[in-house]
Formats: C-alpha cells, structure tokens, sequence
C-alpha cells in the first residue's frame, strides 16, 4: 500500500529532499517546510520508493493537508 505524505501544517516548501525513483527508509526526511520561520521536516514512515512528488522548492507557500510525496 503506498504511503501518501501531507503537510500537517501550512508553510514554505524549503527544500525536496528526494525525487521520484529515490528508496528511502524509515524516518528518511523527505522534505522540509518553513513554519514562522521554523525548519519543520517531514519523514518517510516506512521503507520504500519514491513514486510522485507533487511539490517542489519553487512551490512557494503550500496549505495543511496539502499532498506533498507518495511512497510504494
């Protein structure tokens, strides 16, 4: 079952950390997120590899609940 990864808060896309085709295990950060000018990371929950990326660092400002990666 694929992981699908969403921001839990509102921020800037900072950096992507990974790209389609990338393997990646268990608490990999995939992407980080400025939140009022804190570095908030998100991680990969399980193994596996990178399947879509659906932001970029050009994304600008992205809303909660936004579908960032997904993970098979």
């Amino acid at each position: 079952m694929a992981q699908k990864i969403h921001t839990d808060v509102s921020g800037t896309v900072w950096k992507v950390l990974v790209k389609t085709g990338d393997t990646v295990k268990a608490g990999d950060v995939l992407f980080i997120l400025e939140v009022m000018k804190t570095e908030v990371p998100f991680e990969a929950e399980a193994d596996g590899e990178v399947i879509a990326v659906h932001i970029t660092e050009d994304s600008g400002m992205i809303e909660e609940e936004t579908l960032a990666i997904e993970i098979s």
